[in-house]
């Protein structure tokens, strides 16, 4: 509360902000914002562990940025490493060196700095799971799921570009595979090459180029996209699960301030507590280990961050195919796993909404999630695609299982090649089915409701467990659920061309198996009140 001064004319604190509400929402806004209502559920905690994960990269960072030198001059090493003294290194080699061997604390900082990197990335990528599984992409939400994928091609982009800069054996190795996939692209590849390493490998501009793209192109892109992403997020309302008094038309959750604000710092401290202790438990990228980067020079067991291991993984199982069109090599091997697959993968990941919406139909605002057992088709797609992602990472390590399991490098090719296309197939139509049985045991307990903890005689001396009626919640979560029917418009039986065939076919595949509820008509009447989107039944909006 502002203090007025003596002669009863307000304070200066408060002259200020009312001039600045007179100019600008202050206090409309700020109350509107601060009593924001957010869920409290552990799966929406998921991007908020992104989000302070890129909070310590920045702020590790920041420090880092001022021992490392981008440079790629080679000099004879001079530091306090005496088993690399007197070798040649580059200037950026030597400086991690130093930052790791000879500045207080910069081992510990950049550790953290590497673990929150790897914990951004899979923050990122289970996030954007968790929508798509639940629903939580569709109508209003695709423009804000299209900019959470790009955030995730960001954050792989600005973890290479990181993971590339210490200059040793390992991340040079990767720059190598790098330009290799660039010069597999069909006539532009090796100018494309050439435009981004200044030459013939590996250059002399490549690691100056990496840095201004770690520190300043990628993180500017990064924070601008985050900002806008959390503001579709105020805008558009937090998703919810169905319960008792959720509908889609409010959110039931604990206000931004003082509650969820207390929630989420601590969060945010807890984020930071468990990677500085995983940086200083757990060794990672011992770049004096590996040694300075020489061309001529690779070594086995060499291992990607985990988060592109896939396309290693792809380049081994690939078998060696080469065809020349009219004069330019086109190197399958390389193109089709490295180019191709992660093209397809994006392309597939910002067009799933729309795809989604167009064998649908025009339909309302989704603000309930989706259990994922009531979209099978839907999460069976996504189970596959999580599986053969898990062959192709196990793949990229098929050298070291070699070793360590003692089994032929023949035999894992040939054994992953095959899962690569079984595995998925089976994953799809196992999550199908026990999506459906899943559905088949809430139906169960509707019917039958849940066992009690008694047992009762029958009439005739047979015993059997007693049975009590689900409790409402329980009843709620499992009968409000979205129900979308397969499309049949365009196919009517007076029409000499019957137009949308293929949609509707795809309508029936993705929608056509469902396990009906026993739900009575004045239950399907509330259902369809719940559901309603938003001003489809005059009420308020309770946010």
């Amino acid at each position: 509360m502002a203090v007025s001064q003596e002669d009863g004319s307000p304070a200066r604190g408060e002259r200020l902000v009312t001039v600045l509400d007179k100019r600008l929402p202050v206090a409309t806004a700020g109350k509107e914002f601060l009593r924001k209502a957010f869920p409290d559920h552990w799966s929406f905690l998921l991007g908020e562990i992104a989000l302070y994960c890129l909070v310590v990269l920045v702020l590790t960072g920041v420090f880092l940025t001022f021992f490392f030198h981008p440079g790629m001059t080679e000099q004879p090493y001079t530091g306090s490493y005496v088993p690399l003294q007197g070798v040649q290194t580059s200037e950026a080699y030597a400086s991690v060196l130093h930052i790791s061997f000879d500045v207080r604390g910069g081992l510990l900082l950049r550790q953290v700095h590497h673990w929150a990197a790897l914990v951004f990335v899979a923050a990122i990528g289970v996030h954007l799971l968790r929508i798509f599984f639940t629903g939580a992409f569709r109508r209003p939400r695709e423009v804000n799921w299209t900019i959470g994928v790009t955030l995730f091609l960001l954050a792989l982009l600005e973890g290479f570009a990181g993971y590339s800069l210490p200059d040793d054996l390992l991340s040079g190795t990767g720059l190598r595979t790098a330009q290799g996939i660039m010069m597999s692209i069909p006539v532009v590849g090796t100018y494309l090459a050439f435009f981004v390493f200044g030459g013939e490998f590996p250059g002399h501009d490549i690691i100056e180029r990496l840095y201004v793209a770690h520190i300043l192109l990628l993180p500017g892109l990064l924070l601008a996209l985050v900002v806008v992403h959390l503001a579709f997020v105020i805008y558009h309302k937090h998703t919810q699960w169905a319960g008792p008094g959720r509908t889609n038309r409010n959110v039931v959750g604990k206000p931004f301030f003082p509650q969820y604000t207390a929630k989420s710092v601590g969060l945010f401290f807890t984020v930071a507590g468990v990677l500085t202790l995983m940086a200083a438990l757990m060794q990672i990228n011992p770049v004096w280990e590996f040694g300075p980067y020489r061309a001529d020079q690779v070594s086995i067991d060499a291992q990607p961050d985990w988060y592109v291991g896939f396309l290693e993984g792809a380049l081994r199982l690939m078998p060696g195919v080469e065809t020349d069109i009219a004069g330019h090599t086109v190197v399958w091997d390389v193109f089709l796993p490295a180019v191709v697959l992660p093209t397809a993968l994006f392309v597939v990941l910002y067009g799933y909404p729309w795809f989604e919406r167009w064998i649908t139909g025009p339909g309302p605002e989704q603000h309930l999630c989706d259990r994922p057992r009531d979209q099978p088709t839907r999460t069976a797609l996504g189970v596959a695609a999580v599986s053969a992602y898990a062959v192709l990472l196990m793949a990229g390590g098929q050298d070291v299982l070699t070793h360590v399991f003692k089994v032929p490098l023949e035999v894992l090719t040939y054994g992953f090649r095959t899962a690569l296309f079984v595995v998925p197939f089976v994953a799809y139509h196992a999550t199908r089915r026990a999506c459906l049985g899943l559905q088949a045991a809430d139906r169960r307990r509707l019917l039958e409701g849940r066992a009690a903890a008694e047992v009762r005689r029958s009439a005739d001396g047979g015993y059997r467990q007693a049975r009590t009626l689900l409790p409402a919640a329980d009843m709620y979560r499992i009968v409000v659920r979205d129900e979308p029917r397969p499309r049949a418009h365009g196919t009517e039986a007076w029409r000499w061309f019957r137009k949308h065939r293929l949609r509707n076919a795809l309508s029936r595949w993705y929608f056509g198996d469902r396990v009906e509820l026993p739900v009575t008509e004045g239950q399907r009447r509330h259902i369809d009140v719940v559901r309603a989107a938003p001003g489809e039944t005059g009420g308020s909006d309770d946010t």
